[in-house]
This record gives C-alpha cells, sequence and structure tokens, in this order.
C-alpha cells in the first residue's frame, strides 16, 4: 500500500493543520469559483500524497470546509472512500432504483461508503462480501444478502437468488474474480475494477501470488463486450488529481448528503501518527470494519508507557507465532522425507518379493 491519501483505502490522517496555499489552477486562495476559505476555517482536503504528517501545505481547491458537527476524524474518512465509492456507482455506474450490486471487501472503508450511497437509490440489493464476523455489522449498515467469502462460492450465493445476474459488481480483487464478476453481470450490467488486492494475499510479500493474479488479470475483445451487452470500467481516483472541477462537484454532492444524514463514515478505530505500523497492521490482518485513522497529536507520556508493555506481548506473540510456523514447515519437510522414503522403499520391496517368488519357482521345481 503506498503512501498518501489517494492511494491508501482506510488510513487517512486528521485535516486539523493545513497551510493553504494560491491554487495552481487559477492562481487565487478560493477554491475555484467554490466557498472563500479564510485562515482559522476547519477544513478536509484531498491530496495524491504528502497527508502522513503533522503539517501539510495543499492547493486552496483541494480543500473543502467542514460542516457544522462533523468531527476530524469523520472528515479524515470522507474523501478518499466516498469519493472513489460515488464516482464508481454513479458516474460509471449509473446506479437506478431496482437494481442490484455486488460489494467485495464490504466492511472495509470503500466497502460500507459504497452501502450507504446505495440506501440513497429507492431498493437497490445490495450483495456483500466479508468475513462471518462481521456480517452482523454490514446487514446493519444496509447490506442485503452477507456472504462469508472464506466459506462460500460468492458467485453460487448470488446466482441462488439473483439466477439472471447483477446490474453492478465493484471490483478491487483482480486476477480470476475480476472473470467471475464479469460473468455475473446481466445484460447492460457494468463491472468496475479499482484494484488487485489479490496481489497483497498474506501477511508477507507473496511474488507468487502477485505473478498467479499478473497471469489471470482480465482481458476482453471489444466483440466479446458488443455480443454481451455488457461494459467494463476502470478506476483509480490517484490518477484524477487532475479533474478538480470534477471531484468538488463530487465533494459538494457527498458533503450535502452527509448534512442530510444520509451518509456518516464509520471509523473502526485512531492511531497515532507513531503507531502507523499499528495502524496498517490492523488492516493487513483484515480486523477492522471501517476506517482507521491516523491522528496528528502526539502521544501522551501515560499513553506512551501503556504501549510499551503492550508492544513486549506482541513481539513475543510474534516470536511464539514465527516459532509454531517454523515447527509447522519442520514437521511438515520431516513428513515429506518420510514420504520420499517411502517411496523409495517401495520399489525394495517390489523387488524382494520378486526374489522371494523366483526362489519359491525354484524349490517347486526341485
Amino acid at each position: 500500500m503506498q503512501k498518501g491519501a489517494v492511494f491508501t483505502v482506510d488510513v487517512a490522517i486528521e485535516p486539523s493543520h493545513f497551510m493553504v496555499s494560491g491554487c495552481s489552477q487559477c492562481g487565487n486562495t478560493m477554491a475555484c469559483g467554490t466557498i472563500m476559505k479564510n485562515v482559522g476555517d476547519k477544513v478536509l482536503v484531498l491530496n495524491r500524497c504528502g497527508l502522513w504528517q503533522e503539517v501539510a501545505a495543499v492547493p486552496a481547491c483541494q480543500t473543502f470546509l467542514i460542516p457544522d458537527g462533523m468531527s476530524f476524524e469523520e472528515a479524515a474518512a470522507i474523501p478518499v472512500n466516498y469519493v472513489t465509492a460515488y464516482m464508481m456507482l454513479f458516474d460509471f455506474g449509473n446506479l437506478r432504483p431496482n437494481q442490484s450490486i455486488l460489494i467485495h471487501s464490504a466492511a472495509g472503508g470503500v466497502g460500507i461508503a459504497a452501502t450507504q450511497l446505495c440506501q440513497t437509490v429507492k431498493d437497490v440489493t445490495i450483495f456483500g462480501t466479508a468475513s462471518a464476523s462481521k456480517h452482523e455489522a454490514i446487514s446493519q449498515a444496509g447490506v442485503t444478502h452477507a456472504i462469508d467469502y472464506r466459506t462460500r462460492d460468492y458467485v453460487e450465493e448470488v446466482r441462488k437468488i439473483s439466477p439472471k445476474g447483477l446490474d453492478i459488481v465493484l471490483d478491487p480483487l483482480g486476477g480470476s474474480d475480476t472473470h467471475k464478476a464479469y460473468n455475473l453481470l446481466k445484460p447492460m450490467g457494468k463491472l468496475i475494477t479499482y484494484g488487485a488486492s489479490n496481489m497483497l494475499a498474506g501477511q508477507k510479500k507473496n511474488l507468487l501470488a502477485v505473478a498467479k493474479t499478473w497471469y489471470h488479470q482480465f482481458s476482453i475483445h471489444t466483440l466479446s463486450l458488443i455480443q454481451g451487452n455488457k461494459s467494463v470500467c476502470g478506476f483509480h481516483l490517484g490518477y484524477l488529481d487532475g479533474e478538480i472541477e470534477l471531484i468538488s462537484q463530487t465533494m459538494t454532492s457527498l458533503l450535502e448528503l452527509y448534512r442530510q444524514g444520509k451518509i456518516k463514515p464509520r471509523i473502526d478505530s485512531t492511531y497515532h501518527l507513531e503507531q502507523v505500523g499499528d495502524a496498517m497492521r490492523r488492516m493487513q490482518e483484515r480486523n477492522n470494519i471501517g476506517k482507521v485513522i491516523l491522528i496528528t497529536e502526539p502521544m501522551k507520556e501515560e499513553e506512551k508507557k501503556k504501549e510499551e508493555p503492550k508492544k513486549e506481548e506482541k513481539k513475543e506473540e510474534k516470536k511464539k507465532d514465527d516459532k509454531k510456523k517454523d515447527d509447522k514447515k519442520k514437521d511438515d519437510s520431516k513428513k515429506e522425507e518420510k514420504k520420499e522414503e517411502k517411496k523409495k522403499e517401495e520399489p525394495k520391496k517390489e523387488e524382494k518379493k520378486e526374489e522371494e517368488k523366483k526362489e519359491e519357482e525354484k524349490k517347486e521345481e526341485k
């Protein structure tokens, strides 16, 4: 996961300290025709990188006034996830009443944002994948049919309820799952792909997973699209940083939806900048439901003292886990060695049997 506000799906920085500079597009200290910003205004910001720090300098046109009643944590959770979800659903997806949609990672930042935005449209059926422990949370958030992707085939589960397929699939997975997503679309359906998280399977960098996902990456001929009456879209907010007017319009719509009480970011947890490793680990292990937030205030000495024993405990736990893994590897290798030995022994046994038979035949001849 790359460092930066746009590239990080589930980590953002509290937008409390910003130096607002002149707009790089129009040269003014106002957001290109939008509401004027004054020194001391509380703003949230959408910027491509450089926000994991206490002070950030950004163009005025990339800042937006925080609505009354919105906390800094909520403001940090809005831009990346909700802009991504909004533009996929309404700009690409053209979501309409009575349609159906599949949202992968429905308990993540984009997943929860997409679920809430779907509820602003009448009678949308939402299929959401998440581990079983998160089903209650995503169902309460608005998912119609929660699917445990670890124990169920989500394609089969969708087909049971919606045999004709789906109108929209949001795909952050990549690889073979993109093929499944395309095949799940009904005529006039839309596949919107915005990631390849299958490449990041496991706690360590796995080059085999990367190669496998790359090999199975989806590709299609235009004639197949015509014959299937389907569309495939690709979305990456990081490459839209030059589309200031488009992003501003989307942010304005989102902030209005917040004021109306139709969307509200779910904050999973907050971490100080010193705890960025813990924040990333929580996401990597898929323990979060909603947004993980980095806050800029330094940790108090009391908190640091409390954290030290916890860190030591985690280190000990990690050592134990590593030892268990090593022991398992050793056991597995021993089992493999025994299997190999058995395989080698089998021909010898056969030879002995053959020799015994020959001996018996000789005795009978005598």
